[in-house]
């Protein structure tokens, strides 16, 4: 049974996030009732990596005293590079990691920020496949998704509703996951 507990998570984005990853993430996790906080590490409108713009609710910076129960991470480049190089956000994965709360990237974050910043640990990952070989901090998987331990990860935007809806199920249940799932006719 889902307990009636709100989720709270972030959500950064950067100029040239792949806006299919960040608003999927985004919207699913807000149709489960988690508090979802979009967190810019630049400007707070930020244009995506297809020329969509994205406004975001507030700064990586105005979050560090914040605690979160996920922290997920869109793709796209050269958004990822982006998050990859903001240190408040590193710092706050870093603290959340410790703390064992669940984080999670999808495309080319798994390797551009968090394999990058020794952030996988050995776990197995997936990612878009041109940045798998960049996996160095973890043991690639050929999946959609992948969870081990407190991560999970996913491949691309033609994966992110999938991501999403694994990212309700952590956070909340499969029965959570199903009924969000049924009115958007991925059950």
């Amino acid at each position: 049974m889902t307990d009636s507990k709100k989720r709270r998570v972030l959500v950064p984005i950067a100029d040239g996030t792949e806006e299919i990853e960040a608003v999927c993430i985004i919207d699913v996790l807000r149709r489960a009732g988690a508090e979802v906080i979009v967190a810019s590490v630049g400007d707070l409108q930020i244009t995506a990596s297809r020329g969509v713009k994205l406004v975001a609710d507030c700064q990586i910076e105005d979050c560090r005293d914040d605690h979160f129960d996920l922290i997920a991470l869109p793709g796209g480049i050269p958004g990822a590079e982006h998050l990859r190089d903001s240190s408040p956000l590193i710092q706050l994965l870093r603290q959340h990691q410790a703390h064992g709360g669940w984080y999670g990237a999808i495309c080319a974050a798994p390797a551009v920020v968090l394999s990058h910043h020794g952030l996988l640990g050995g776990r197995q990952a997936t990612g878009h496949p041109s940045f798998t070989e960049q996996l160095t901090d973890g043991e690639p998987v050929a999946a959609r998704v992948v969870v081990d331990g407190q991560c999970v990860t996913s491949q691309g935007p033609g994966t992110a509703l999938e991501f999403a809806l694994t990212l309700v199920t952590l956070l909340y249940d499969d029965a959570k996951a199903r009924e969000i799932a049924a009115p958007m006719l991925m059950a």
